[in-house]
């Protein structure tokens, strides 16, 4: 799933960035309220994050702004004001959740999915991705490919998320390196070509029609190959 995390302190939006993402999330993240509103007004996320206190615009008004556009993106509050009229507050924000700093990983991801959970069937959160016979569940991080299960490993996973989302749409090598590894640069590496080699190896099994489609010269689309024309 796509995640915001809207936190002024780098050090503690760092460590959840990093654990989000070992777990098979892709992350954003804004610095203050100012970009962090921007960035959950103009972009789709299937949840967030956000610190109460922030630099320019505050938690509280970034989710009520947010709710009153019509946005019900499932979101958790991060806070060090644990008193009850201040989680009163959170929720009535328009938080769906409200966690009191310090707190463990385990916790906060933990609250993430049951938000996320009770998000399903709302439009803010998509939670089964298909394309042709392939299924992607992103709550249960499983994917099937008609009645077989396919097993990815987490960065597997991101990469078959944002080929799916963006089904029949070509996507280039700089849109995989800054949505599914988060580099802003070329790493002149070919691990966007090791990784879709597996991707085909796993998805593409017992005679299965192949998803995962190269256009040369531009990218890789997630779609079914044209069929052949009869004799």
């Amino acid at each position: 799933m796509r995640l915001l995390i809207i936190e002024d302190d780098t050090d503690t939006a760092a460590y959840l960035s990093k654990g989000l993402r070992e777990v098979g999330h892709t992350v954003d993240h804004a610095a203050s309220g100012k970009d962090g509103l921007f960035m959950a007004a103009s972009e789709r996320y299937d949840g967030m994050i956000v610190d109460r206190l922030l630099p320019q615009v505050d938690g509280l008004t970034i989710i009520s702004t947010l709710r009153a556009a019509g946005n019900t993106t499932p979101t958790i509050i991060l806070s060090a004001l644990g008193e009850v009229d201040d989680r009163v507050r959170g929720l009535r924000a328009g938080g769906d959740d409200y966690l009191v700093k310090p707190y463990s990983f385990a916790e906060l991801l933990a609250r993430l999915e049951a938000v996320l959970r009770r998000g399903r069937g709302s439009n803010s959160a998509e939670t089964v991705l298909r394309v042709a016979n392939l299924e992607m569940d992103l709550l249960a991080r499983s994917v099937r490919r008609g009645s077989r299960s396919v097993d990815l490993k987490p960065q597997e996973f991101r990469l078959l998320e944002y080929l799916m989302r963006n089904a029949g749409q070509v996507v280039t090598r700089t849109m995989l390196f800054e949505n599914v590894w988060d580099y802003h640069f070329d790493p002149q590496t070919n691990v966007i070509d090791v990784h879709i080699s597996r991707l085909r190896g796993k998805i593409d099994e017992d005679g299965d029609a192949p998803l995962i489609q190269t256009v040369r010269g531009a990218g890789y689309c997630l779609r079914l190959p044209p069929a052949s024309p009869r004799a």
